[in-house]
């Protein structure tokens, strides 16, 4: 695998506000990397920084082919052999879509230039819109021809910011695989920023969090999702539900979870000095029992493709182990209101410090 970026503490201020603070990583050539991360944690910074837009304060970033940049040794965007894709789109309204696709590979033979276009039309379903002006698209064919004129020059990275936040339910997924196997064909790197988590599984290769301008993890999408390493990351990717937990040392290694659900028994070893914790907690870890004392109340129910899932709350409130806030899918039909029993299966637990 070739290294294709790499990112040393970069450091990034803003009018006097720090907005990335030691972001440090690297991709290969052909990786796919996916930034995910609450509103205003640095993403799309980032993808202006690695672009050339913003000049770092601190660190360097390494593009394999060029010189270093640092802060004494800068590079305009033009020459970083990066493409981007904003969330405006930035499409000349002046052009067809056919000149927006042809700009930056007009020294391209014509051959060169229409073979590019006819391939990365059809790719992108734009084949009868190439005669019209941006004005006179919808935003999601605007964001396709976006997506083509930054593919077209075949640039080494690829940056793209939401780059399928305004397309169809059900040409993204389409529109996903088919800009994959193409990036993967011509062993284009890509960074791309997104809210949908579900994007990144379909994709990307690797997925980075972000919170408060640093990277809190990074790695396979399966990866990060399995062993999320802290709270924020679990909490933004929504892997499960939140439950305090009183956790105390029993022997050996033994440790005993004591929940408004029952207690159950774990061997492992916890780095968290502080006795009440909040367990991960996924569907499938959750039974219903029947016959035995109510412990949950179901607060709403939603119909999903898994079954009904329920919203439940405890019913002991004044409990500090209580808790509002817990889902549970399910097969079995119950009503909004309902008093039911819920124990918790024997598996390895994930709590956090929170």
């Amino acid at each position: 695998m070739t290294e294709l970026l790499s990112i040393n503490n970069l450091c990034v201020a803003l009018q006097g506000q720090h907005i990335l603070s030691s972001i440090t990583f690297s991709i290969n050539a052909g990786d796919i990397l996916g930034l995910v991360g609450p509103s205003g944690c640095g993403k799309t910074t980032l993808l202006n920084t690695i672009a050339g837009f913003i000049q770092q304060e601190q660190g360097d970033l390494n593009i394999a082919g060029l010189p270093a940049i640092t802060t004494k040794n800068t590079m305009a965007p033009e020459h970083r052999n990066i493409g981007m894709i904003f969330q405006d789109y930035a499409l000349f309204p002046h052009l067809t879509v056919e000149k927006n696709i042809c700009f930056g590979i007009d020294k391209l033979t014509n051959t060169e230039q229409q073979a590019r276009l006819a391939h990365l039309v059809e790719l992108l379903a734009l084949t009868e819109l190439t005669s019209r002006f941006p004005h006179q698209l919808s935003g999601g064919q605007q964001q396709r021809v976006a997506i083509a004129r930054a593919l077209a020059p075949r640039p080494k990275l690829l940056l793209l910011d939401e780059p399928f936040s305004n397309i169809d339910a059900r040409l993204r997924n389409e529109l996903m695989l088919a800009m994959r196997a193409l990036l993967k064909k011509l062993n284009i790197a890509a960074i791309f920023v997104t809210h949908n988590k579900d994007e990144v599984f379909t994709f990307a290769d690797k997925i980075a969090l972000m919170h408060q301008g640093e990277i809190l993890q990074l790695g396979s999408p399966t990866q990060v999702c399995q062993q999320p390493n802290s709270w924020q990351v679990a909490d933004f990717l929504q892997l499960g539900s939140w439950l305090p937990v009183q956790v105390k040392v029993i022997e050996d290694g033994v440790q005993s979870y004591n929940t408004a659900l029952g207690r159950f028994q774990a061997d492992i070893k916890s780095s968290h000095a502080n006795p009440m914790q909040q367990l991960l907690l996924r569907s499938q870890h959750l039974s219903l029992a029947d016959n035995s004392e109510p412990n949950s109340t179901v607060t709403a129910i939603k119909l999903t493709e898994q079954g009904f899932q329920y919203q439940l709350a405890s019913l002991d409130k004044s409990s500090p182990l209580a808790f509002e806030n817990l889902h549970f899918y399910s097969d079995s039909m119950l009503t909004l209101g309902q008093d039911i029993c819920l124990t918790i299966k024997a598996h390895q637990p994930l709590t956090f410090a929170h």
